[in-house]
């Protein structure tokens, strides 16, 4: 739901490269890394919380970078 998300077929102009994450990867701008995704599969709309892969292994569910 924030603006700035982005879903990435592009980088520099190119296709991004299976290591890099093609051919697609998920932006999450202004939150740690761990929240976008290198490899992007699908989407999934969600009603509820969920626990993801990172937040079950002990990452925080507020990811959010802190300006300063």
């Amino acid at each position: 739901m924030m603006e700035d998300i982005t879903i990435a077929v592009l980088r520099d102009g190119k296709p991004i490269e299976q290591d890099l994450g093609g051919p697609v990867r998920l932006i999450v701008p202004k939150m740690y890394a761990y929240k976008s995704v290198k490899w992007l599969n699908r989407i999934e709309c969600i009603a509820q919380d969920h626990t993801g892969y990172w937040e079950a292994r002990g990452y925080s569910t507020n990811a959010w970078v802190k300006a300063k």
